[in-house]
């Protein structure tokens, strides 16, 4: 998965497709993407403002603010953590081995294992990107 996500990406993601699932039982391939295939997709067209060439985008606890991203993603021996980082410093860490036909629509009910790390006690609970932004719905006429 590092390999796949990280290691073999030169800038990033555009989309990630269905090729991330190759090796997994056909039947959850499906119920997860009903059927179809498509391949993973890097960030291959950037433009710079200043021309230069596109580098990774490196995130880290003091960078993230700065780089407006509402979750991070942290690949760890037991499992993904999985970060909101609008609010927190660490996040819950689920696991491996977890089934992923979960409904992982509610954080709460997520199948964790605990934190490879313990949550930061000396940071200030306000969120640490300020507050969420609020995005107008459109509605289809």
């Amino acid at each position: 998965m590092t390999r796949h996500l990280v290691d073999d990406v030169a800038i990033g993601w555009d989309e990630l497709g269905s090729d991330l699932l190759d090796g997994a039982p056909s039947e959850t391939v499906a119920a997860l993407t009903g059927g179809f295939r498509w391949s993973s997709r890097t960030m291959d067209d950037l433009i710079t403002p200043d021309g230069s060439p596109p580098t990774r985008m490196t995130v880290t606890e003091t960078t993230a603010a700065a780089q407006d991203l509402e979750w991070g993603y942290v690949l760890r021996p037991r499992g993904i953590e999985v970060i909101p980082t609008l609010y927190a410093a660490s996040g819950p860490v689920v696991s491996w081995d977890a089934d992923p036909l979960t409904d992982f629509s509610n954080p709460d009910a997520w199948p964790t294992v605990t934190p490879s790390r313990p949550p930061a006690t000396s940071r200030p609970k306000e969120p640490l990107c300020g507050p969420p932004r609020v995005r107008p719905i459109r509605h289809a006429r």
